[in-house]
């Protein structure tokens, strides 16, 4: 049974961080991209970041580039969102997900999904 689980998610003010942990079972991080897409209210799921399970390649979302980051430890098979400098734009559910990137869109072909962290951001 393949689970992913979120942590980390909390409130935080303009300009502050969070990380973002996610455990993976059930499957390795050898044979999946695994990456975070964010839902927020009024708006359509997005991909956020993934990174590739073939190299160190990571791809992110144009409004999170050089804001956030995302860490994998492939031995803990453990993936993380770093997140800094959040904006006001940047309050959502965030999920772990498996992913792959094609013509610079991240996508979840693979169906794998963890249940979300809240991430609040406010002053």
């Amino acid at each position: 049974q393949v689970q992913l689980v979120e942590s980390g998610g909390d409130l935080a003010q303009p300009g502050g961080s969070l990380r973002l942990s996610c455990q993976a079972s059930g499957l390795t991080l050898d044979y999946h991209g695994m990456g975070w897409f964010r839902r927020a209210p009024g708006t359509e799921r997005e991909g956020v970041s993934c990174i590739s399970n073939r190299n160190d390649r990571a791809d992110y979302a144009d409004c999170v580039k050089g804001r956030f980051t995302i860490p994998r430890d492939k031995a803990k098979n453990t993936v993380s969102l770093q997140m800094d400098s959040l904006e006001s734009e940047d309050p959502a559910i965030y999920y772990c997900a498996t992913c792959r990137v094609t013509a610079a869109r991240i996508s979840n072909p693979y169906l794998y999904w963890g249940q979300g962290t809240q991430v609040t951001v406010s002053s």
